[in-house]
């Protein structure tokens, strides 16, 4: 399963279809941050310009649509929310945190991937 492919059965999975803007930007958001891990650090000068040049938008807006799907999923499957934060939630989580999230969980399944081939 390649990252675009695991990012966005996890995003199925908390809950958050694809009819969302954010689905999109989030999904990228981990494409871009496997390939330069930097990006994390830096997200409205690395991450956030990248992925609105992509799909055509501005920065705050790329931000906006990856905190509604944050606010998805945590309203919609807290529980594994949780379990990807590895902590209780008492606020769902703002973008950046929710790019992490997501990022730490792909990644670690797709090294668990290739250390099976």
């Amino acid at each position: 399963m390649d990252v675009s492919e695991a990012t966005r059965d996890l995003l199925f999975r908390l809950g958050v279809s694809a009819k969302y803007k954010g689905f999109s930007h989030a999904t990228y958001a981990v494409i871009l941050c496997i390939e330069q891990e930097e990006r994390l650090l830096f997200v409205t000068k690395l991450l956030y310009p990248d992925i609105a040049k992509r799909y055509k938008t501005n920065w705050k807006a790329v931000e906006r649509n990856i905190r509604t799907v944050s606010t998805v999923a945590w309203k919609r499957n807290r529980i594994l929310l949780e379990a990807l934060a590895q902590r209780s939630l008492d606020e769902c989580l703002c973008a950046t945190e929710f790019v992490n999230v997501l990022f730490h969980a792909v990644s670690s399944d797709v090294s668990q991937a290739l250390i099976s081939l």
